[in-house]
């Protein structure tokens, strides 16, 4: 899943906090991602930046889950998660003994671990974290390594905790239930 999908998938409650979280704590990065979207829209930022919060949220969430706003997606995603979830990240990176700078940040990935280990360490931070928060790491971590971690990869797709709200698995029917 592309860093653009998992905001398609994301329910409306957690972009709003992402987004929430970008204009109280990373202005600058706020500013910047409207004013890049509207651009890419052929819009002038003011116009967002005007529309009341609620809107405006709407309206990124939506422009976030496109295909051009892959790379802006990305970067909100790594900079909440970064800045609002390190001890999340940190306790999963603890889990599989991954070396890590005490905030999250790995200089190399090792190769996956064996099964039973990626298992327990998925199952750890779904003890202690939002369901939907821990889907979204997962799958920016799947990103972040071009190996590919197949155990993972599978948790993925069949644990029913990790699915996203509207998932593309999920049948029609669960999908507007879970609107």
């Amino acid at each position: 899943m592309t860093s653009y999908e998992i905001f398609s998938y994301c329910s409306s409650q957690l972009a709003n906090e992402i987004l929430a979280y970008l204009q109280e704590k990373e202005k600058p990065v706020y500013r910047a991602v409207i004013q890049n979207l509207a651009v890419q829209r052929k819009l002038r930022p003011v116009f967002v930046e005007r529309k009341p919060k609620v809107e405006r949220h709407a309206w990124l969430h939506q422009e976030l889950a496109r295909r051009p706003a892959g790379e802006i997606a990305t970067q909100v995603l790594q900079i909440w998660l970064l800045g609002s979830q390190p001890s999340l990240i940190c306790e999963f990176l603890d889990a599989l003994e991954i070396k890590h700078d005490g905030k999250g940040v790995v200089d190399e990935l090792p190769p996956e671990p064996d099964a039973e280990k990626v298992r327990a360490a998925v199952d750890q931070i779904l003890e202690h974290y939002p369901p939907e928060t821990v889907a979204v790491y997962l799958q920016m971590f799947r990103l972040m390594d071009e190996r590919g971690w197949k155990h993972l990869a599978e948790i993925l797709s069949t644990n029913e905790r990790l699915r996203l709200p509207e998932s593309p698995d999920a049948c029609p029917d669960e999908r507007i239930s879970n609107q």
